[in-house]
């Protein structure tokens, strides 16, 4: 593998975006897809039930597979259309800002509801790791230095 910053890079967005994918995903699952099953209703989204069930688990399972940077490419689709969806259904309707500061209590400040500045940051880095590849220890490099290999 060659000794450039070019590969380095794309671990530190999978790595980010891997887990923030998998984190997203199994809090929607650990709490029963119910709850946010009544958000997609409110929302508008076509066959809630069903994408109550498609999108936390396209979050979870396509959360590792960017982590580990296995067929990156291709995973990222589903995660951007998931991050479109979201953003177009539920955060468009609060502005850019992903943090807004409403008040101050004793405990400390409270927040109102995210933008879609976040679901921006993460097409972003999803079409990053399209353009880039998986980069460093990724098991996409593995395999096609593997099949190099094997070729030679």
């Amino acid at each position: 593998m060659k000794n450039n910053y070019m590969y380095w890079s794309p671990l530190c967005l999978r790595l980010i975006v891997g887990f923030g994918f998998m984190a997203h995903g199994w809090a929607k699952i650990s709490r029963g897809t119910a709850g946010f099953e009544k958000l997609l209703i409110q929302t508008g989204v076509p066959m809630p039930h069903l994408m109550s069930i498609v999108a936390p688990y396209t979050e979870l399972i396509g959360g590792f597979l960017i982590l580990i940077g296995l067929f990156t490419r291709w995973v990222s689709i589903p995660l951007i259309i998931s991050m479109l969806v979201a953003m177009l259904t539920v955060n468009i309707h609060y502005g850019f800002s992903s943090i807004k500061t409403i008040g101050l209590t004793p405990a400390g400040p409270l927040f109102g509801p995210p933008g879609y500045e976040i679901n921006l940051l993460y097409i972003a880095c999803l079409l990053s790791l399209m353009i880039t590849g998986a980069g460093a220890l990724s098991v996409d490099l593995l395999m096609v230095n593997t099949k190099t290999r094997v070729e030679l």
